[in-house]
């Protein structure tokens, strides 16, 4: 009769899985062992298993050792190792009574969660449908461990998921010694509540120094920090920042600091610094449609060296900020780009454009035919405003129109030979330059272009490929050439006749060639020439998917028909990514001079991250001389690397080394300690900046952070080392 046991649980499953007719989503019932015994009610519609159920409805699943379920209350009585996983919380306990139709609920000795507070109590009911949840005899942290090392008893606890919590007849425990009493305490469960960071150090630039920042919450919609900063040999340092959310009309930031410094430097021409100086850094964005997007970023500095000073890894991430206004929307097959571009700080060399729209027609099919159209239109006013500080020629303006169609006809022949010809065709209109710079007449230009691409994939697969040193199992072999021809005859009207506004810049990299990629629109000039190219990927099986054990691409320009400034061939370049394991990874990036036979350009890197103990990363960067970069030497050629050491759980560290190999110096070395102080992590660095220039930068500073509300993202020490420093 044992086949009788396994039948008999299939037909009480499928009862209680059939939906009701006023119930749409079934209650599902399944045994941990589908060999376990199952009782079964008819009478009362209650369901037991002895050996563990698990129990889902919707959104939430239940687990216990034991379970009687009524289907027709919906009602589930559970005990030992009882978990409850819903959409707002995670509740375990030892005894729980949970109605899935009604969402009330009541435990016994239970524990659960609202990141970062850890909560555990002798007794809890609530009532999912309106998410509030009562407790008794409860204990709050934010240390999650058996025995934290601070925590809030209280007799009575109010929860509502996400939002917040209410304790009453609270005590704040330090261990186990009551500190504070509070009759009535409420705390908010969104990820800002009021909090002070201190941030203590030295720096040889600033003397001893102390920063301080306080972080408050008002609402979902407004928080904000304020700085208060003390820098012995600089003075005082202080602003308010705001973070807000105003629903449809959009959510932003706005940073504000201003210091007294007591030793400014000077400027590009030697020009002393004042020393009262300010920065304001303003963003908001608002989308009041799908495809609507407005976005306004303001910055304003009082020097160009204030962000260098004070705000270093902003200075390093973008030495040169924007502020502009932009609005953006998007069509099934077209865009329309609107931006204003101000200059804000005079110091800074800025293109205004005042404004500049912008009217991209995406590659679209014409009709039925295989032909393909793109285009890119724009117009406005426009302003070269240089900086300033410098001795370049005076500013000029003029107004300019520019509209360019092109229509492509993409063919594949044979099943594998991609061929995309292309004709298109380009008319800007130039009114007279004004200003004092100003040496243009109105001009009208045209520009005609055709070109091909032609390009193909190849693959083989190679089942038998084994290598343990590599960590290889199967190989499979991509390989896609490709060659892009483009034709350009020399335009009507030649670059120096225009005023430049979109310009071409230099670049370690290879330029686009095709229109529209390439957008310098007011440096177009002629062009014959081929770019080749050859990708190369060897992909291998490893653990449950697929990796690129080989990622190679190289890359060239012949030019058929050179500039006075060009070679006929380009620059040979290599990008490599190889991954002989998972956890170690080589990164190369090379740019060789064809004419010269010469290495101008070589960036490499090796990244090992075997396990969570330590990890390492060896680099090295070679840089030419360039005249286009100014007087020689300006290149370099730089060793550099990072270990990570982790002692035990508590105890880890950090070195980081920069060497200039051309002098033999160490342009950079840092050291950091960290320790894991349970709720909390600090960090102590200790770096040495040799800037050639001047004296030595030394630096010390202590950081801590709280785990519950971390500063800053996992990992961002090791990129952005400066954010241990306080700046």
């Amino acid at each position: 009769m044992n086949f009788l046991r396994p039948l008999f649980y299939l037909l009480v499953l499928a009862t209680f899985s059939l939906p009701a007719v006023d119930e749409p989503v079934p209650l599902r019932i399944r045994a941990k062992d589908p060999r376990g015994e199952v009782k079964f009610d008819p009478a009362t519609g209650t369901v037991s298993f002895p050996q563990g159920v698990i129990v889902t409805h919707g959104e939430t699943t239940l687990t216990a050792n034991t379970v009687k379920a009524n289907r027709n209350t919906g009602e589930v009585e559970a005990e030992g190792e009882v978990t409850i996983v819903s959409k707002d919380l995670v509740w375990k306990g030892d005894h729980v009574i949970y109605n899935f139709k009604t969402g009330e609920s009541q435990a016994k000795n239970f524990k659960t969660g609202d990141e970062p507070f850890y909560i555990r109590g002798l007794g809890m009911g609530g009532d999912q449908s309106n998410k509030v949840y009562a407790a008794v005899a409860t204990t709050i942290t934010t240390d999650n461990y058996a025995e934290p090392s601070y925590k809030i008893r209280a007799k009575e606890l109010f929860l509502v998921p996400d939002e917040y919590f209410e304790a009453r007849h609270a005590v704040l425990y330090l261990g186990e010694v009551p500190v504070f009493y509070y009759p009535y305490y409420r705390k908010s469960l969104k990820r800002h509540p009021n909090n002070f960071v201190l941030e203590p150090g030295y720096r040889s630039r600033y003397g001893p120094y102390l920063l301080t920042t306080y972080n408050w919450y008002g609402s979902a919609s407004l928080s904000g920090s304020v700085h208060f900063d003390l820098r012995q040999k600089r003075g005082i340092g202080f602003g308010p920042d705001f973070h807000y959310d105003a629903g449809k009309f959009g959510r932003g930031d706005l940073e504000t600091y201003y210091v007294s410094d007591q030793g400014p430097a000077a400027d590009f021409l030697g020009n002393p610094i004042p020393t009262n100086r300010q920065r304001v850094k303003f963003a908001h964005i608002v989308r009041p449609e799908t495809n609507l997007t407005v976005k306004a970023i303001v910055n304003y500095q009082s020097d160009p060296f204030i962000i260098r000073d004070f705000f270093e890894s902003e200075y390093r991430a973008n030495v040169q900020p924007r502020t502009f206004v932009e609005m953006n929307r998007f069509w099934d097959n077209w865009m329309l780009d609107i931006l204003v571009q101000p200059q804000v700080n005079d110091f800074f060399e800025t293109v205004e454009r005042l404004p500049d729209v912008k009217l991209n027609g995406l590659r679209q099919q014409i009709g039925e035919t295989p032909l393909f159209y793109e285009s890119e239109s724009s117009l406005g006013y426009y302003q070269r405003k240089f900086a300033s500080t410098s001795l370049a020629q005076p500013d000029f303006s003029a107004f300019r129109g520019d509209t360019y169609h092109q229509v492509l006809l993409p063919q594949t022949f044979f099943g594998w030979l991609n061929v995309t010809p292309r004709v298109g065709g380009r008319f800007t209109y130039y009114s007279e330059a004004h200003g004092v710079g100003a040496t243009t007449d109105e001009e009208v230009r045209s520009v005609f272009n055709t070109g091909a691409e032609v390009s193909f994939k190849a693959s083989r697969v190679l089942t038998d490929a084994e290598n343990k040193f590599f960590d290889v199992r199967g190989l499979r072999h991509i390989v896609e050439p490709s060659i892009n021809y483009v034709f350009v005859p020399r335009p009507n009207v030649r670059p120096q006749e225009l005023p430049q506004f979109d310009y071409e810049l230099q670049s370690f990299r290879l330029l686009p060639i095709d229109f529209p990629d390439y957008n310098a629109i007011d440096s177009i000039d002629s062009q014959n020439v081929l770019r080749f190219a050859l990708r190369n990927k060897l992909q291998t099986k490893r653990g449950e998917g697929v990796e690129n054990l080989v990622n190679w691409a190289l890359y060239t320009d012949w030019r058929l028909d050179p500039r006075t400034n060009q070679n006929t061939f380009a620059d040979l370049y290599s990008d490599l990514d190889f991954r002989p394991r998972s956890w170690m990874v080589l990164n190369s990036e090379t740019r060789f001079n064809i004419e010269q036979a010469s290495v101008r350009e070589a960036n490499h890197r090796l990244t090992l991250v075997p396990n969570n103990v330590w990890s390492l990363t060896l680099g090295h960067r070679y840089l030419d001389d360039n005249p286009l970069l100014g007087p020689p030497p300006n290149g370099h050629n730089l060793i550099y690397d990072s270990f990570y050491y982790r002692m035990n759980e508590n105890w880890s560290w950090r070195m980081t080394h920069f060497f200039e190999a051309r002098d033999g110096t160490m342009e950079e070395q840092s050291y950091s300690l960290y320790r894991d102080l349970r709720s909390w992590t600090a960090a102590l660095t200790l770096r040495i900046r040799d800037v050639r220039n001047g004296p030595d930068d030394f630096t010390i500073g202590l950081t801590f952070s709280l785990k519950a509300f971390p500063r800053f993202g996992l990992g961002s020490d090791s990129t952005r080392p400066t954010y241990l420093l306080g700046h």
